[in-house]
C-alpha cells in the first residue's frame, strides 16, 4: 500500500478467511456463498446492515425471464445503452447467468410480485425493448431483496458482522497480496476505535459515490470509500467520468441537497409522460423510445428543455394512472411525493436529473478480481465492464448478484485447491505508508458544490478546470484536520472527485452519460477506450 488515510494505529486485531466490506446485494451474496463453501466470512458495514443503496432500488432487477425474451436480446439492449464501451464477455456472463441467479435469490426468500397465475410480473424500463424487470412491493424491490438477504445472514450464527464501521485502508503482506483492512468502529464495545481485520481475501462491495454531488439518489453513506481505498492501494480504477444522472428525481427546490427521492423509471415504463409546464411531451421525436430512451438521452433531453424554457425542472405526468394504480404499483413513490406536498394522482410531479449510479469504479476481471492480488470488488464500487458508458436500467442489482456469485465461486475454488493461505501482515509496516492529509469536515459541502457546478450533467474544459482548481484549494495542507469519520469521508470524496474530474477532462468527446458541451460528438477514432487510474506517467 503506497498511501493511507491519516489515522491512529490499530488498537485491536481480529481475523477471518474473507472480509466483505459492504452489506448490499453484492456484499451479502458474497458472504452467504462463501459460507456455503465452508469459508469463514466477516461482513463490515458502515451503518446498519440494511442501510446501503440496495434498499433504495425501486424499479427492479432485469433478467430474461419472460416468454419470448432471451439473454441475447438483453445483451443487445445493454450494449446499445453502454455506447460502445461495454465488455461484451462481461455482459454475456450477466445476461446468461442472470435468470438463474434471480431464481436462487427467490430460493433465499425474496418475494417478487406475481400475477394471478403465480408467474413473476415483469415491467419495462428505459432502453429495454421487452418487459423484463421483476419487481417487489410495487416499487420496493431493493428493500425486499435486502430483507431476504439480511434474514439469511442473521440465520447463520457463524457469519460475523461489524456494523457502524468505516473501512480505512487495505492491508497487504510482503508479496503485495491483500491481507485485510484497517477500520474505525463507531460506538461502544470490544471493537471501539481503529482496528484491523486480517483475512485471506478482501471483497469491496461499498456501493457508490453519489455524495460527491450536491443532489443524488444515493444514501448519505455513499461517499466513495471503496474507490478511494483502491486508489490509495494502487489498484486500477477506470471509467469514473461515467456517472449516470437519473432523469427523474423529485425536485424539491433549488436549495435541496443530499439524498433526494427517486421517481423510478418504472413509472415511465408503465406509461407516464415527461412534459414541460405547457404539457408538451418533449421526448417524442427525440428518440424512437421517447420517454423510455436510455437514461443519458432522457437526462440530456430534460436538461435541454430546461435551458430552452429557463426553468429548473420538468414534470412527469402520471395522472391518467388513477389512484388505485398509484397506491398498488407505486406506493413508495406516492408516499414520498405526498410527504413533500405533491399528489401524483391529481398533479404532475416536478423532476430533474440527479447523480444516481457510477458506471465506473475499481477495475475487475470476470471473477471480480482487481489488479491487486487478493482484492475483489463487486456491485457499484466495481467496474466489471457491464455498464460501459451508461448503465442500462435495472442491470445494477443483477450485476451485483451475478458477479458476487462469481467471486464466491472463485474463492471456493482457490480454497479447495489450497491456494487461499493465511497471510502474515506487518501492521507496523503498513503504518509507514505515506499518510494522506485529511480535509476538514466542512469542506464536504464546498466539494459537492464544485462538482455539481463543473463536473455534473454538463461539462466543458473550462468548467472542469475550475472544478480542479477549487478541489486543489480544498486540499491545502494548511487546512489539515484531525482524524474523524467526517474528515475521513471528506478526504475519500476529495480523492474520488479529483480522479473523476481528471478523467472527465481527458475524455474530449460526448459518450453515454459523459456530456462535454465543447466536444458534443462521440469520437470512436480517439476515445473508443477507457481512462484508467493510476494514470501512466
Amino acid at each position: 500500500m503506497s498511501h493511507r488515510l491519516t489515522a491512529p494505529a490499530p488498537g485491536w486485531t481480529t481475523s477471518t478467511d474473507v472480509v466483505v466490506v459492504g452489506s448490499g446485494v453484492a456484499g451479502l451474496t458474497v458472504a452467504l456463498n462463501a459460507r456455503k463453501a465452508g469459508l469463514r466470512a466477516m461482513v463490515v458495514t458502515k451503518a446498519v446492515l440494511d442501510e446501503g443503496s440496495t434498499r433504495w432500488a425501486q424499479g427492479g432487477i432485469a433478467a430474461a425471464l419472460g416468454e419470448g425474451d432471451t439473454p441475447e436480446q438483453h445483451l443487445q439492449d445493454t450494449l446499445v445503452a453502454g455506447a460502445g464501451l461495454c465488455d461484451e464477455e462481461a455482459v454475456r456472463a450477466l445476461v446468461t447467468e442472470g435468470p438463474d441467479a434471480v431464481r436462487r435469490l427467490i430460493e433465499v426468500g425474496a418475494e417478487f410480485d406475481l400475477d394471478e397465475d403465480g408467474e413473476i410480473v415483469l415491467t419495462r424500463e428505459g432502453g429495454h425493448h421487452r418487459r423484463r424487470i421483476a419487481h417487489a412491493g410495487g416499487d420496493a424491490t431493493g428493500a425486499e431483496i435486502e430483507r431476504a438477504l439480511v434474514a439469511a445472514i442473521e440465520a447463520d450464527p457463524g457469519l460475523e458482522l461489524i456494523e457502524h464501521a468505516l473501512v480505512l485502508d487495505l492491508l497487504t503482506d510482503a508479496d503485495g497480496h491483500a491481507s485485510g483492512v484497517t477500520l474505525h468502529v463507531m460506538g461502544e464495545g470490544q471493537r471501539d476505535g481503529v482496528g484491523a481485520i486480517l483475512a485471506r481475501a478482501v471483497v469491496l462491495a461499498t456501493g457508490g459515490m453519489g455524495q460527491v454531488f450536491e443532489a443524488t439518489s444515493n444514501p448519505a453513506v455513499s461517499t466513495g470509500d471503496g474507490v478511494a481505498l483502491a486508489l490509495r492501494a494502487g489498484a486500477e480504477v477506470t471509467d469514473l467520468e461515467f456517472v449516470q444522472f437519473h432523469p427523474t428525481v423529485l425536485w424539491l427546490g433549488p436549495d435541496a441537497k443530499g439524498q433526494q427521492p427517486l421517481v423510478s423509471e418504472a413509472v415511465r415504463g408503465e406509461g407516464a409522460h415527461l412534459v414541460d409546464a405547457d404539457g408538451v411531451r418533449f421526448m417524442v421525436g427525440q428518440h424512437e423510445l421517447a420517454e423510455l430512451a436510455p437514461r443519458d438521452i432522457v437526462a440530456k433531453g430534460i436538461i435541454r428543455r430546461m435551458h430552452a424554457k429557463g426553468t429548473r425542472h420538468m414534470y412527469l405526468d402520471g395522472r391518467h394512472f388513477g389512484a388505485e394504480m398509484w397506491e398498488h404499483r407505486f406506493p413508495t413513490i406516492l408516499a414520498a411525493c405526498r410527504a413533500n406536498g405533491i399528489d401524483p394522482v391529481t398533479e404532475p410531479i416536478p423532476v430533474a436529473p440527479a447523480a444516481h449510479h457510477a458506471s465506473g469504479g475499481v477495475r475487475t476481471d470476470l471473477h471480480g478480481r482487481t489488479t491487486v492480488p487478493g482484492l475483489y470488488a463487486c456491485g457499484e464500487v466495481a467496474c466489471t465492464g457491464v455498464h460501459g458508458a451508461n448503465r442500462l436500467a435495472s442491470n445494477s442489482l443483477l450485476e451485483g448478484l451475478v458477479f458476487a456469485e462469481r467471486i464466491a465461486a472463485d474463492l471456493a475454488a482457490l480454497n479447495a485447491a489450497g491456494r487461499l493461505p493465511a497471510r502474515t501482515v506487518n501492521i507496523g509496516a503498513a503504518q509507514a505508508a505515506t499518510p494522506v492529509p485529511l480535509l476538514p469536515a466542512g469542506a464536504r459541502g464546498e466539494l459537492q458544490h464544485l462538482m455539481s457546478a463543473g463536473a455534473g450533467v454538463l461539462r466543458s474544459a473550462e468548467s472542469l478546470a475550475a472544478t480542479a482548481k477549487g478541489l486543489a484549494a480544498l486540499a491545502d495542507p494548511a487546512h489539515g484536520a484531525d482524524p474523524s469519520v467526517e474528515t475521513w469521508e471528506a478526504t475519500n470524496l476529495y480523492q474520488v472527485a479529483t480522479a473523476l474530474t481528471t478523467s472527465a477532462a481527458l475524455r474530449e468527446e460526448t459518450r453515454g452519460c459523459h456530456w462535454r458541451e465543447d466536444f458534443p460528438d462521440r469520437d470512436d477514432a480517439h476515445w473508443h477506450r477507457h481512462v484508467v487510474h493510476p494514470l501512466a506517467d
